[in-house]
């Protein structure tokens, strides 16, 4: 392939919420609810919620905190969600402004400025709106002629659409693509269920790719894409309702019905074997062994998934790697979607050489899965 990642960016809210804080908020909305509900628990008609603890929740999934744009309203057992002021249509969208944030820090490294950046993709799973797109909304506030859209492929999107910017440079529409990924998840996460209360966290991150000619120009290591693989099958095992079709259902569903849900289980035993073949698979085509890999850059779902597609990939687990071989960020950030692997791509970086190879790869809801093969550049 003949394009650059020449500069990424990230963008973190000010805010965290560590897993005691979120428990002993949880476990107060618990019992109240039980504690209303107790007549009707005794007579078997309602079922009395489950508390949750630290240690479930990083047992369960390795995470130990999260960044969020409004932390106040997520642990008001009153309320349970964040609380986001309206904004009027002449204001920038929430979503807008952390992307900007992103992508300043993106060009930034990437040494390039709005009047060089011929589009802008807006990927993540979680969009603030259908229409008008969020990309064209960032894109106008950026300062960049040309053109902008969204997509969305769950927690792969950050690839797919990374794929998209590489067809539009080597087919010679552009030269130099902006992809954003504004992850505020928060309000999709039904915070009063013990299964996935503590999954969620919100950032924003930005990536910068470019025709070869224009990466010497790069602050810092840029990376030619060699080769990207994607995959797709679809399963009910993750998903979201929520949309305008909800409004004209015959039967009215709850809001919580129509937010994030899974098959944790399920997703684990059907994805983890999936992107384990789908990476071995990419490596033996291009004559690469997965030890020649220096660093796995991978989606930041949950830890077990990970140690398993290691296990499965290198015949290691994250513990018996050397440290820093398959980075992970979702013990300070959480579940950031898309997000994810952008982010332990540019936190982890450091101790590469020039032609050191390397994945940057996401996986989740769709099922989708998608993966790069990088190469540092000089």
């Amino acid at each position: 392939m003949t394009a650059v990642i020449a500069g990424t960016g990230l963008y973190t809210p000010e805010e965290s919420i560590s897993n005691a804080e979120l428990v002993d908020s949880y476990n107060r909305f618990v019992a109240r609810y039980n504690d209303v509900n107790a007549a009707l628990i005794a007579a078997g008609e309602v079922v009395a919620l489950e508390t949750s603890s630290v240690e479930f929740i990083e047992k369960a999934s390795g995470i130990k905190s999260r960044y969020v744009i409004d932390k106040a309203g997520i642990l008001d057992i009153d309320r349970m969600r964040p609380r986001f002021e309206t904004r009027h249509e002449d204001q920038l969208s929430i979503q807008a402004e952390v992307a900007v944030r992103a992508a300043d820090q993106a060009m930034e490294n990437a040494g390039l400025e709005a009047n060089d950046i011929d589009g802008v993709i807006c990927a993540c799973a979680y969009l603030q709106r259908p229409y008008p797109g969020m990309a064209v909304e960032i894109q106008q506030e950026l300062g960049i002629e040309g053109w902008a859209y969204d997509t969305n492929i769950g927690c792969a999107t950050a690839v797919f659409a990374l794929n998209q910017a590489i067809a539009a440079i080597t087919a010679g529409q552009s030269r130099a693509i902006l992809m954003v990924t504004p992850e505020i998840t928060s309000p999709g996460l039904n915070w009063e269920r013990r299964d996935c209360h503590f999954i969620f966290g919100d950032v924003a991150t930005a990536m910068v790719i470019v025709a070869p000619e224009l990466a010497d120009q790069a602050k810092a290591g840029a990376w030619n894409v060699e080769h990207i693989t994607l995959k797709t099958k679809f399963s009910n095992n993750i998903r979201t309702d929520s949309g305008p079709y909800n409004r004209v259902e015959a039967e009215p569903r709850e809001p919580w019905d129509l937010v994030f849900r899974q098959n944790g289980r399920q997703v684990f035993r059907e994805v983890v074997p999936m992107v384990s073949e789908m990476l071995k698979q990419q490596l033996a085509d291009l004559n690469i062994s997965p030890t020649e890999v220096k660093r796995y850059w991978l989606h930041q779902a949950n830890r077990h998934m990970n140690d398993g597609i290691c296990e499965r990939v290198l015949g290691m687990k994250l513990d018996q790697l050397e440290p820093g071989r398959a980075p992970l960020v979702l013990d300070e950030y959480g579940n950031t979607s898309a997000a994810g692997c952008v982010i332990a791509f540019h936190k982890h970086q450091n101790g590469l050489a020039v032609g050191d190879k390397a994945m940057l790869s996401a996986f989740g809801a769709g099922y989708s899965a998608g993966s790069a093969v990088l190469e540092k550049r000089a």
